[in-house]
């Protein structure tokens, strides 16, 4: 009887050995598929941070895909276009605020705030800040 239990604990054996090659086949696929996915992502996130930029103008949120604007562009962004009443700036943390002209173009970057004012200021006349 010993020799049969024998046999079968090698066939055993046997078959926990053909289970575990199966297994770290199957991992070793696994592991491969992640490091595809992995690498899609990256390449996605890329993408999307090369092709898609946020800024702001008068507190709202817009996503554009060019990486250079006009201020004229910057300034049809907003559903109710900014008039030529009114003059763009620049918000320049901890410095002074930079106005952007028609014609000249900005190099954008996420994050970046524009705000506008009126172009012409009478003293004694309170404006809302926009």
């Amino acid at each position: 009887m010993e020799d049969k239990e024998i046999e079968q604990a090698e066939a055993h054996l046997k078959e926990a050995e053909s289970d575990l090659k199966v297994a770290r086949a199957a991992e070793e696929a696994a592991v491969q598929e992640i490091d595809e996915a992995i690498k899609e992502i990256k390449e996605a996130e890329a993408h999307h941070h090369e092709t898609h930029l946020e800024i702001q103008i008068e507190r709202t949120t817009y996503r554009v895909e060019l990486k250079h604007m006009t201020g004229m562009q910057l300034r049809a962004l907003p559903s109710a276009p900014i008039g030529p009443d009114r003059d763009l700036f620049e918000v320049v943390p901890g410095g002074t605020d930079r106005k952007i002209g028609d014609d000249e173009v900005v190099e954008l970057r996420n994050g970046l705030r524009f705000f506008s004012a009126p172009a012409q200021i009478n003293p004694g006349v309170e404006y809302p800040r926009s």
